[in-house]
């Protein structure tokens, strides 16, 4: 017995049944979800959605009555990731794939080297020829399929096969983004570097995650060095990884504010997405750092609408005396519309500033009469408060504490780290904002929302993608590799989530408002 699949263009397929993985996973393997941003077994993206063409499983989920709506679900459809691989016939419709956008130049040619930044949910890359960047691109990594954060991902790294796989999904786009090159430049590839967490250096290079997967959590590799990723390509060099969730990234991070720069100390360089990752520099020999579970929210990905960052995906949200209005990035919209994480900390952040929505993430009545009429849009979705948004999409009880747990984690690794180091927020002389929210979120709202204590957004830069510069640099100046690798000396790391208070001092940060 196999699962059959019909697809959205015709074509049937059959797909051996995978015992203990979800209906999702199978499929996902199969490559027919490539590019799809899967929030991997959370029942939040819709993505995974399915018809059962006969015998539907019994009952169903109610977060799929939430996403699908009752007369679907009395349809046969279902979410795949809440259903086990077994037999079936289904019907898939046709992908919502996330785009891959790329710039580039076309009056160069020559040798080049590739910088890669592998993120938990995103890729970055850019060509460098000449010592000058060529052409650049992002994209969704392609192993989100197999868990949509960093400890689910480690656990299907638990097996040799699940290793297999997730290094193959990677190191096979790296190669495909060198054969690109070289047919553009009509060179070679002379030069790799490749940054991204603990966790992700682990899986690339195909190690055994286990002293990643399970408390105590310890680092077993430490990097450094170059290493050999597959055939036809150059030794790829791996910034040093600092701590079990503070990797290479931050090592590039470093190199691209200190050793490329001239900063002032102390700072705190914040790469936040998946995992959120944190160092507080106080001086150019002495750092502490310490990293935080966040989930994709913040890369788009797990939210009831949530997208990642493509052509006419929300970005920020204004009112005006209309009501709500969308800012999109350019492109052709997508049929299926959604937020960026910076939107909807912009959409948060623009009703808690109106009394839409209170400290304690409840939906309010408005403080003026506009207020009012946007709080009228509030309604019930299966039995869950939500607000009607416009541009096809609605803001849920749900999607608003994922944003207050993402905003609980930041304020806590923030709070503990100036505690450790003696210092209150205004001796920080900058905050560098990098990763998801490093280039368009509003400084503003990081405010409203209690990410940053008042008035510290005048202080605040928003860093941009820097770990995808610093690996630049890696490959550029070999002085930026005895930077990174002084690094690990100079370095004191916090075990936040071994602290037996965590739980607690978390729990006290799951309010819009900044606690010290």
């Amino acid at each position: 017995m196999s699962i059959l699949i019909h697809t959205h263009d015709g074509e049937r397929i059959a797909l051996e049944p995978r015992e203990g993985e979800t209906l999702a996973r199978t499929i996902f393997l199969s490559r027919l979800w490539h590019g799809v941003a899967l929030c991997s077994g959370l029942g939040k993206c819709g993505l995974c959605r399915v018809r059962y063409v006969s015998d539907p499983p019994p009952g169903f989920n109610r977060q799929e009555l939430k996403k699908l709506g009752r007369e679907a679900v009395y349809g046969g459809w279902r979410l795949a990731c809440l259903h086990e691989s077994v037999p079936c016939e289904i019907e898939l419709p046709e992908p919502v794939r996330t785009k891959r956008a790329v710039q580039g130049r076309t009056d160069v040619s020559g040798d080049f080297v590739l910088a890669v930044d592998l993120g938990t949910t995103s890729i970055h890359w850019s060509v460098l020829s000449g010592g000058e960047r060529v052409a650049s691109g992002q994209e969704l990594n392609p192993q989100t399929g197999m868990g949509s954060e960093v400890m689910s991902r480690l656990a299907a790294a638990g097996t040799a096969e699940g290793r297999f796989v997730l290094r193959a999904l990677v190191t096979d786009r790296i190669i495909e983004l060198v054969n690109m090159a070289r047919g553009v430049l009509g060179g070679g590839c002379t030069g790799l570097a490749v940054s991204g967490n603990s966790a992700m250096v682990y899986i690339l290079l195909g190690r055994k995650p286990d002293d990643l997967a399970a408390a105590p959590y310890e680092l077993s590799y430490t990097a450094g060095e170059e290493k050999k990723l597959g055939a036809g390509l150059p030794a790829a060099y791996i910034a040093p990884l600092l701590a079990p969730f503070v990797g290479a990234d931050l090592s590039a991070g470093l190199a691209a504010i200190e050793y490329g720069g001239e900063p002032q100390y102390p700072f705190l360089l914040a790469d936040l997405g998946t995992n959120g990752e944190f160092i507080l520099a106080l001086s150019p020999d002495k750092r502490l750092c310490a990293s935080v579970p966040m989930g994709p929210a913040l890369e788009g990905v797990g939210l009831s609408f949530g997208r990642t960052a493509g052509p006419g995906a929300i970005t920020k949200f204004t009112l005006t005396p209309k009501g709500l209005e969308a800012g999109r990035i350019e492109g052709e919209s997508p049929e299926t519309p959604g937020m960026t994480g910076t939107g909807y900390l912009s959409l948060v952040a623009i009703l808690l500033r109106h009394g839409v929505l209170g400290d304690a993430g409840q939906f309010g009545r408005g403080t003026t009469p506009l207020a009012a009429r946007l709080a009228d849009r509030v309604t019930d979705i299966e039995g869950e408060p939500a607000l009607e948004v416009g541009e096809g999409v609605s803001l849920p009880a749900s999607d608003v504490e994922e944003i207050l747990k993402v905003k609980a984690a930041f304020n806590l690794a923030m709070s503990v780290l100036l505690k450790e180091a003696g210092i209150g927020p205004t001796a920080l002389k900058a905050i560098h904002v990098a990763g998801a929210l490093g280039e368009h979120v509003g400084l503003d709202d990081l405010e409203t929302l209690g990410f940053l204590p008042p008035g510290m957004g005048a202080r605040t830069v928003r860093a941009g993608n820097t770990s995808l510069r610093g690996t630049e640099l890696l490959l550029t100046d070999p002085g930026a590799r005895d930077f990174v690798e002084a690094l690990p000396k100079s370095l004191t790391a916090l075990d936040l989530a071994g602290d037996d208070a965590f739980g607690g001092e978390y729990m006290k940060r799951m309010r819009f408002t900044y606690v010290d």
